[in-house]
């Protein structure tokens, strides 16, 4: 395979702008296609990006021979059957969180994954970022000591829109698959998937999906995790890890461009200067994976996003919450 991956975007959404837009910041990827349910939708986010070919069905897109990887970027519940498509036409694909609805549906697009070797990653992007990497290294290189505490939010307060995704039950709307997999995949990142006990609270709002809750995870050995998430209420953004010796503070972790290091009463900050929004990195990500033929990725590992998504379904059923389509 060459060294450019040939990327084709399903849906053209805000979120495949974003995507789209910082593929031209990535050192391994270039938009190549696009696939819409219109021609008319195809032809103007390809004039808008300058991308080669538009293709006016997603089945057109997933058979264009010349496509290395796709990047999925439908709504939730549109997830399984538009990852599926791409996966039985052998391309590595590349799928906006949450990765599917619920358990189920991502452990079967694992399976099928697994099955026919062919490469699957959930975008999972905040992972990739220059910031979170040294987050990363700090911890390994035990510059904290032992991690006792992480504290993570990511809340915005969207505008009333019952049909809208974030507040619709039947597009999967609700804080905890939107905003919340974030703050849940950052604790997974540092104490794993599994907590050994979990409880939460929610407020369900009018449309009948979570609008803002808490989430509290122990890991045994006093090791916790304090998460927030909302559609409907503005918060800090902020995740903070504590150790024995010391702790981390990540300013607006979700896109972060910099993080500090606390020990001792000294202060290191690491500030990333990039100009891209940081969807760059998760693309350069699949790339080296396809050049180097791995079928997944060692940071955001197959198991994790499926572990992920059970922790998600448990913290639904202690709201009783379900989706229409379930």
């Amino acid at each position: 395979m060459s060294k450019t991956i040939k990327w084709g975007i399903l849906g053209t959404g805000w979120i495949a702008s974003q995507f789209t837009k910082d593929l031209a910041y990535a050192s391994n990827g270039e938009a190549y296609a696009v696939g819409s349910r219109t021609a008319e939708s195809a032809e103007k986010f390809a004039a808008e990006y300058g991308i080669k070919k538009a293709h006016a069905s997603y089945e057109d897109l997933v058979n264009d021979p010349e496509v290395d990887a796709i990047y999925v970027a439908t709504p939730h519940p549109f997830h399984k059957e538009n990852v599926l498509l791409c996966l039985r036409a052998g391309k590595a694909v590349l799928c906006e969180k949450p990765f599917t609805v619920n358990a189920g549906e991502v452990e079967e697009l694992v399976s099928f994954a697994r099955e026919n070797k062919v490469f699957l990653m959930e975008g999972m992007w905040t992972r990739f970022l220059p910031a979170i990497c040294k987050v990363r290294e700090w911890l390994n290189e035990g510059k904290i000591g032992e991690i006792k505490l992480v504290k993570a939010d990511f809340g915005f307060r969207a505008n009333y829109d019952p049909e809208g995704r974030l507040l619709n039950p039947k597009l999967g709307g609700g804080a905890l698959l939107d905003a919340g997999i974030y703050p849940v995949s950052f604790a997974s990142m540092i104490f794993g998937a599994e907590p050994e006990q979990v409880w939460s609270t929610a407020h369900i709002g009018e449309t009948g999906v979570d609008e803002e809750f808490s989430l509290l995870f122990s890991y045994g050995s006093g090791k916790t995790a304090q998460l927030n998430g909302a559609v409907r209420l503005g918060l800090t953004n902020e995740a903070f890890i504590y150790g024995t010796d010391g702790h981390i503070r990540i300013p607006s972790f979700l896109n972060a461009y910099t993080a500090e290091l606390h020990v001792n009463g000294n202060v290191t900050t690491f500030e990333d200067d990039r100009e891209s929004i940081g969807y760059a990195f998760e693309a350069e990500e699949l790339g080296r994976c396809l050049i180097e033929g791995r079928t997944e990725s060692s940071v955001i590992p197959l198991d994790e996003s499926v572990s992920i998504m059970k922790l998600l379904d448990q913290i639904r059923g202690q709201w009783g919450l379900r989706y229409p389509f379930e």
